[in-house]
């Protein structure tokens, strides 16, 4: 029985560790795949072209909407981000369980076209966290910062959307945590339903004294 790839979206509040713990899975179990979205926004020192984000003008953003080459996009702190149609169908197709990190506009237009979408939302133990988490990473001036905290604000309000809501206070035990849910995800019936329908068909075997 081949197992269905299941799409999962993971977003929260910027400086929760998102990025942090997308890697930290896919180093530990072979099937996640992790799409690679695009982004106007400028590379950040380490990442790599393709492998963290498509970095992409405006223009070539806009085209790609334009031509229908995306599940979903949002604009966020100034610059779009999106999710690409293809590599994501493809990895579904494949069994990989798929992990889409975006924000929340993002995450309601992937559930209309997905419902079976799984939704986790990251968060920090509390804010005050979070606001040190963005200051120490020193990626971003005081103004940026002060415009992701905001974004939090907004993003608060969205939280009840979801279906799950995950705590990233240690690594080690929210990884893990993250993988058991979606392992769980795996044992719905809707998931099953080959192994369920061949039970039922060898059992009714048996009835008829096969």
């Amino acid at each position: 029985m081949v197992r269905q790839g299941i799409l999962i979206v993971v977003s929260g509040f910027s400086g929760a560790g998102k990025g942090t713990i997308m890697k930290e899975l896919l180093k530990r179990y072979e099937q996640y795949a992790l799409s690679v979205s695009a982004t106007t926004r400028a590379p950040r020192p380490g990442e790599e072209e393709g492998k963290d984000y498509f970095f992409k003008t405006k223009e070539e953003f806009e085209q790609m909407i334009a031509e229908g080459e995306l599940i979903e996009y949002a604009c966020y702190v100034s610059h779009y981000y999106g999710t690409p149609k293809a590599y994501v169908e493809e990895k579904l197709s494949q069994g990989s369980d798929v992990i889409l990190e975006i924000e929340i506009q993002g995450a309601r237009k992937i559930k209309s076209q997905f419902p079976d979408a799984v939704l986790l939302f990251v968060t920090t133990k509390d804010a005050q966290e979070l606001k040190k988490r963005l200051i120490s990473r020193g990626t971003e001036d005081p103004d940026v910062i002060d415009q992701r905290l905001l974004r939090a604000v907004q993003e608060s309000e969205g939280i009840e959307e979801y279906d799950y809501l995950v705590v990233n206070d240690r690594l080690e035990v929210c990884v893990e945590e993250i993988h058991s849910i979606i392992e769980s995800e795996h044992r719905k019936i809707r998931y099953n339903m080959e192994l369920v329908n061949q039970v039922r068909a060898e059992l009714r075997g048996f009835s008829k004294g096969e």
